[in-house]
């Protein structure tokens, strides 16, 4: 499993012969590749805010998967086909090509539209594995949380940790709108991930935090957990 990080909470996970975009939004400081430099099978939204969603409309190739209400959404949007489109909900597993998609809430609002006229329902996360979710025990499978936009929440401790077991995590550390780097490495330890990764941080002056700092947080509340801070565009490969 592949995994770029394309600044903000922009990934590219490839997976065997299939590749999935999460939260297509390539106008951030972290991130050199253009839309057009990518063609996923699959684009996946947490939720619709504006830096989650905004070009979504650039991979109409691609089959997107969210919940109902936003998945609609993009179709009257952005002009998306609604045949290229699949809605599931919280708890619900997709198998996507090679890979299986289990949504899982986030801690967050949901605001439509670039003045938040309208809700989307509830946010979410998403784990990626190659296996079906909790079939096989951690050691057989590879899996990576992306936690979407979210605050800390004891369902990480409670199911996504014991049930879905993350190798990697990547969790939003840039505070004030999510989670800072104190509770993202708290997260970290919650899910016993393997490797923890900072996202949603430095995209623009209220997120903009010093990577160190979060370093040091997992070294104090999840020191079996290794911090991986990538730079804008590199591949972290597990």
């Amino acid at each position: 499993m592949d995994l770029t990080w394309h600044g903000h909470s922009t990934w590219h996970v490839e997976l065997g012969t299939t590749s999935l975009l999460i939260d297509p939004f390539f106008d951030n400081p972290n991130t050199e590749t253009k839309p057009t430099e990518l063609t996923p099978d699959y684009v996946l939204l947490t939720h619709g805010h504006a830096d989650h969603i905004a070009d979504v409309g650039e991979f109409r190739d691609a089959t997107v998967a969210a919940t109902p209400e936003l998945a609609n959404f993009v179709v009257d949007e952005f002009d998306i086909d609604e045949a290229n489109t699949v809605g599931f909900n919280l708890g619900g597993t997709l198998e996507l090509g090679d890979a299986y998609v289990t949504m899982h809430r986030a801690d967050h609002t949901n605001g439509l539209m670039t003045e938040y006229e309208f809700s989307g329902g509830m946010p979410a996360g998403f784990v990626i594995s190659d296996t079906e979710p909790a079939q096989v025990s951690e050691n057989e499978s590879k899996t990576f949380y992306h936690a979407g936009d979210t605050a800390l929440m004891s369902e990480m401790k409670d199911v996504i940790g014991p049930y879905l077991e993350p190798d990697v995590a990547a969790l939003p550390a840039g505070d004030h709108f999510t989670m800072g780097p104190r509770q993202a490495a708290i997260a970290a330890g919650w899910v016993d991930a393997e490797y923890a990764v900072p996202m949603h941080y430095d995209s623009f002056p209220p997120i903009e935090i010093d990577t160190e700092e979060f370093e040091r947080h997992i070294q104090a509340h999840a020191p079996d957990t290794e911090s991986v801070v990538l730079d804008g565009d590199e591949t972290f490969e597990l």
